[in-house]
């Protein structure tokens, strides 16, 4: 159980990672809802822990999703998706959120670099105010190609209906 113990030890709350994180590291922040991981999550968060020292990622919570994506998701429960996550050994923290938006996650992490996909302009990526008022940088990072939680989901309704 030392390995489960060790991945579950990356899920924190925004008050224990003022405690846990030395603010002198350079901090890499993204977010999302990560419903079924796929080749195209694992490229951009490998890609996007590459820039820091501490990467961080905010999950949406399961009732976040559900306002956002509808009452069909999550199709994995948030347990489910931050252990997931967790196990990769490139992120550092797991941290969850209810609001829609993670702007006040972001505020009080103030990372170094905030991270998105290409598909946001970098001036409606929620947070960016925060991040470059604090001298940090938004960045965006290219999806791969014909991988999306979207493309999973519709690849498995139509191969079983």
């Amino acid at each position: 159980m030392k390995n489960i113990s060790r991945i579950q030890s990356k899920i924190i709350t925004i008050d224990q990672f003022g405690k846990l994180v030395d603010k002198s590291k350079k901090i890499v922040f993204t977010n999302g809802c990560f419903d079924i991981i796929h080749l195209g999550h694992i490229e951009y968060l490998a890609a996007a822990s590459d820039l820091g020292d501490i990467f961080v990622i905010g999950v949406n919570t399961d009732e976040s999703v559900s306002r956002i994506k509808g009452e069909n998701r999550p199709i994995q429960d948030e347990k489910s998706r931050t252990i997931t996550l967790a196990a990769f050994e490139f992120v550092d923290y797991i941290i969850l959120f209810n609001e829609n938006t993670p702007l006040s996650l972001i505020s009080e992490i103030t990372p170094d670099i905030l991270i998105k996909g290409s598909d946001y302009n970098i001036s409606d990526i929620v947070g960016s105010e925060v991040v470059i008022k604090n001298g940090g940088e938004v960045k965006t990072i290219d999806f791969v190609d014909g991988y999306s939680t979207s493309l999973v989901i519709e690849k498995i309704k139509s191969t079983y209906n």
